[in-house]
């Protein structure tokens, strides 16, 4: 399919004002009693970014969100847009040590976070990392932090100044805050002391170029990277990935991956302004409620891994899934029966398959007309302006069908790792190629398939975990001396960590003690879910530890 070229906004703020200049009455999210028009949605994000440039944020600076998907979310995104500065999502999942190990990397000036979400204290947990606070800032391990806003308790307004039924996160939020931390109506108000017209001439004044975007990835060095991404390449990517997708107004479209991940903020909240469809965050989502919000929201799009859809078909009988019009995997491989199956017994029109990756954006899809052969083997072909090579370990491009690495180009590529040049090199060549890690092949008809992972990187119930990131929270538990981490199978997660730790002499370590000190301090799907004590972890010739040693105990055991 051709595929219509975007609009000519260039940033993400002239977007959302033609928008809602021309739709200004259609819904683009819906949660609950919470119902965001175009036009709300435009007004709401420029009182948002009225209050971030009285707490005086700048063009350029970083505003990092730490909260699941809401409307909260959707109309912070803009407004931090509006302003000129540049969001950072921080994943609901980490704990203290990991978002403040972010915020640092970043240089975070504001931080909005949903304190009480699912009873946590996020605020307790940064707490306890960053310290206390210092000269009127929130946190005084994090001196480049100067403000914290708390999210949920205050209603959103249409620009009939009437309201929304905007409902508030439920927990602590605005109780026993901290110097440095301000509620959401608080920072609202103070949003008055900027006018309307500045906070406007703000937003006309963001350009193509500038960055929009900071995406966490630790990769396999385990510090955290910043992927810089800017206004007219999310534009692009994400304009082009709804018309293969075909996302239209009219659509219902639950974005369940978090906004925190680059699919939820660009291909969920993102697209569906982009292409006037209506949005419904999912804040927590439950697999078991799956087909009651198929069902009550008549939704027409959904996006997910295999294991959704298998639970979609599980519990077909005496459901109404008529709605569904085209479901989206992102899975290095789908089993064809399963697309079989939906297509026959769901009626969809289409089911598609895409790679892509936080440093290339969308970087192939499949297409209307694909067999299911190519859509269940395949991740499709490259998407418009995107060059995909597949290459030897010495550079040489492979003919079809042999395996290499994936080497991605164009206009999808990132402008590099956050303050970061060195593994920015790494990463991205002299001549503008992304060296993925990623082995696959493409056939004679430019479909990419992934036939292995990267090197050290293991997927946990869709999660990506990085050894060295989880090695490197591990060494922070008391005991621990030295650890190497390595994903081995699991029948319900896919994948799970496997950690061999060294226990400091003396301390008395136990594996209970490691797993319980991890799952207070990891994200769940980092926690290894076994510890083995060794005396000293195996080396290579080069002194290194040598893993595949380890996965070789791993399968003897």
């Amino acid at each position: 399919m051709d595929v219509q070229p975007v609009p000519g906004w260039g940033t993400i703020p002239r977007m959302v004002r033609d928008q809602a200049a021309n739709h200004g009455d259609v819904e683009v999210v819906v949660a609950g009693d919470t119902r965001l028009t175009l036009a709300g949605l435009a007004h709401a994000a420029a009182e948002v970014a009225r209050g971030l440039m009285a707490l005086g944020v700048a063009p350029g600076d970083r505003v990092a969100v730490w909260a699941p998907n809401t409307p909260e979310w959707v109309v912070t995104a803009y407004g931090v847009w509006d302003a000129g500065a540049i969001i950072t999502p921080l994943s609901t999942r980490f704990k203290g040590i990991e978002a403040a190990d972010l915020l640092t990397k970043v240089g975070a000036k504001v931080l909005i976070v949903a304190e009480g979400f699912m009873d946590t204290s996020y605020l307790g947990m940064l707490g306890d990392t960053a310290g206390d606070p210092a000269d009127g800032r929130p946190f005084g391990g994090l001196p480049g932090l100067e403000r914290v806003v708390v999210l949920g308790n205050g209603p959103f307004a249409e620009p009939s100044g009437e309201p929304s039924a905007a409902r508030p996160l439920e927990g602590s939020a605005g109780r026993g805050l901290r110097d440095g931390v301000v509620s959401w109506q608080e920072f609202l108000t103070g949003g008055e002391a900027v006018s309307p017209e500045e906070a406007e001439e703000r937003a006309l004044a963001v350009g193509p170029d500038d960055l929009a975007e900071i995406m966490a990835t630790s990769g396999t060095t385990g510090k955290p990277k910043g992927v810089m991404l800017h206004h007219v390449q999310l534009l692009r990517g994400y304009w082009d990935w709804a018309e293969i997708v075909t996302l239209r107004e009219g659509d219902h479209y639950p974005i369940i991956a978090p906004f925190s991940h680059g699919f939820g903020i660009n291909a969920g909240l993102l697209a569906c302004v982009l292409r006037r469809a209506t949005m419904m965050p999912i804040a927590l989502f439950q697999p078991g409620e799956l087909m009651d919000l198929i069902e009550r929201n008549r939704i027409s799009i959904l996006a997910g891994a295999p294991p959704m859809f298998f639970k979609i078909l599980d519990e077909l009988d005496g459901r109404d899934v008529s709605s569904l019009r085209v479901l989206i995997c992102g899975a290095a491989a789908v089993p064809p029966e399963l697309i079989r199956r939906l297509v026959d017994r769901v009626g969809i029109e289409r089911m598609i398959n895409a790679y892509g990756l936080m440093e290339g954006t969308v970087v192939s899809m499949t297409r209307a007309g694909d067999p299911v052969e190519v859509i269940a083997a395949s991740t499709g072909r490259a998407v418009p302006g995107v060059s995909v090579r597949i290459v030897d370990d010495e550079g040489k491009d492979l003919p079809a069908g042999d395996a290499g690495e994936i080497l991605v180009g164009g206009y999808g590529v990132m402008r590099g790792y956050w303050q970061d040049p060195e593994r920015t090199a790494e990463a991205v060549d002299a001549e503008g190629w992304l060296h993925t890690g990623d082995i696959g092949t493409i056939d004679d008809d430019g479909n990419v398939a992934i036939v292995d992972r990267k090197k050290e990187m293991f997927i946990v119930s869709g999660f990506n975990a990085y050894p060295a990131e989880i090695e490197g929270l591990l060494l922070r538990c008391p005991g621990v001396s030295q650890v190497a981490v390595i994903g081995v199978p699991d029948e319900r997660m896919g994948e799970v960590g496997l950690a061999y730790v060294v226990a400091a002499p003396g301390s008395g370590l136990s594996p209970e003690g490691v797993v319980a000190w991890a799952r207070d301090s990891m994200s769940n799907y980092k926690v290894p879910r076994r510890v083995v004590l060794l005396d000293a972890l195996p080396v290579n010739v080069n002194g290194k530890i040598d893993k595949l040693a380890l996965h070789a105990r791993a399968e003897a055991s």
